[in-house]
């Protein structure tokens, strides 16, 4: 997904990328689950009758901006399930613990929580906090019970049609700009979709139209978004320019800070730069040469190790915390366990926020447990664009989290693949596992 400043300046010039969304979810995707009756839910070391079952609307206030999501509590086993609906997106989160009045709900393998208590009848309010910045991350938090739609719309309102592809361009309020399509697909007032960036993508977006109005958002627990747009200019604007029609001027809000400005014009055929043309080898280099420690301690992981000998063998370099990570290895780690037997290997490199060792490999582990990886994972460094270009000096660079390398049986660099597309993309989340499993038969092949 697209990812920290410094690594969109790293693609494009501009020091850009919100956020990782990639990591777009790390959490185990479930289908829709018929509400159970309201009651009290044991959870860890006290009650939690605030987590009552139903649907619930929540609300995230940064930037004097509402980010609103939806979720569903259930119960399973005795204990409360809260689920993330993010379009068709179902992100379980089943690590609840009560202490007092206050209850703590894990955001899966994220280094984050909603921290929560009851505001009376059917409602909540707290705070989304996460601990792996490197400054305190509080956002506050609020949320009503009952069915409801993300964004309201004008009952008299008549909504226009924001469907289709979207060429867009993105501006940081530094002034430096990066492109990326748009792709949204609306029912009535109702609109889901996503943007691709050349860093990944900004995962399932849902919202609705009112009238000229467009308001989406998604919250996966590490990232909080919301993106409006109007088709058309509005004041103050600089009228002196001529816009093409069907011209859409949106803001970007990411969590606490971040924020750009974005316009797009209607292109069918919009696309992006080759993801495996954006970096590659220094003049000269063929190989990667690493060895960096094993998440269970005392080993290490090398390509030059007998495992990986006259193999092909992707690797991965990727972070607990980036949701597009996440969409990766949800596609990896399957196909791994379907695939290994063909003389096939993967190495995940893990650069996380932290640059202790001993707590890097604890979120590594759990993020190789909640998503059963079976492929070898090592702790390749801290979560930055320059650390791992530092750590990888046989690449030119490395843009984004996640970045996928082949390496053929001769353990040669085939193939880099900056960034990924995942399932909330459609099409070209399709497209993006067809041209790996082509890459991999290849190779094979040989």
């Amino acid at each position: 997904m697209p990812v920290a400043f410094s690594f969109r300046k790293a693609v494009t010039g501009a020091g850009l990328a919100l956020a990782a969304v990639a990591c777009q979810s790390n959490s185990t995707t479930t289908t829709e689950t018929t509400a159970t009756p309201p009651a009290a839910a044991s959870a860890g070391t006290g009650t939690a009758p605030q987590l009552t079952a139903g649907k619930w609307r929540g609300v995230l206030s940064a930037q004097g901006q509402e980010i609103p999501f939806l979720f569903e509590v259930s119960e399973q086993g005795g204990k409360p399930v809260v689920t993330l609906r993010n379009g068709e997106e179902r992100l379980k989160l089943d690590e609840i613990s009560s202490a007092g009045d206050s209850t703590t709900i894990r955001m899966g393998v994220f280094d984050a929580a909603l921290v929560v208590r009851q505001d009376g009848a059917d409602k909540l309010k707290g705070a989304w906090v996460k601990y792996d910045g490197k400054e305190p991350y509080r956002v506050a938090f609020t949320a009503t019970k009952g069915a409801q739609k993300l964004f309201p719309v004008a009952a008299a309102s008549k909504p226009l049609s924001f469907d289709g592809t979207w060429k867009v361009t993105f501006k940081g309020d530094d002034g430096e700009t990066y492109p990326a399509v748009g792709i949204f697909k609306q029912t009535g007032s109702d609109v889901t979709g996503t943007f691709l960036t050349t860093t990944g993508d900004y995962r399932y977006l849902a919202g609705q139209v009112d009238g000229a109005n467009l308001k989406l958002s998604t919250f996966d627990g590490s990232h909080g978004f919301l993106f409006t747009a109007h088709n058309g200019p509005k004041e103050p604007i600089d009228i002196t320019k001529d816009y093409a029609p069907n011209t859409l001027f949106g803001e970007f809000y990411s969590g606490k800070k971040g924020h750009e400005t974005w316009t797009a014009t209607p292109d069918p055929n919009a696309k992006l730069p080759d993801a495996n043309a954006l970096t590659g080898m220094k003049p000269g280099q063929k190989r990667l040469d690493f060895k960096f420690p094993n998440i269970y301690e005392g080993g290490s992981i090398s390509p030059t190790d007998p495992k990986y000998t006259g193999k092909v063998v992707v690797v991965q370099i990727l972070g607990s915390w980036c949701p597009n990570c996440m969409d990766e290895t949800n596609f990896l780690a399957p196909w791994y366990e379907k695939n290994k037997q063909r003389g096939v290997e993967i190495i995940g490199l893990g650069y996380e926020r932290t640059p202790d060792q001993k707590v890097a490999s604890q979120k590594l582990l759990k993020m190789k447990e909640r998503m059963n990886i079976g492929y070898d994972i090592a702790v390749a460094g801290q979560a930055s664009a320059a650390e791992a270009s530092k750590s990888l000096p046989q690449l030119a660079k490395v843009l984004a989290f996640p970045t996928t390398i082949f390496l053929d049986k001769k353990g040669e660099v085939r193939k880099i693949h900056t960034g990924y597309s995942g399932p909330g993309t459609g099409k070209y989340y399709e497209q993006e596992k067809a041209d790996f499993n082509k890459t991999i038969d290849q190779l094979l092949a040989e």
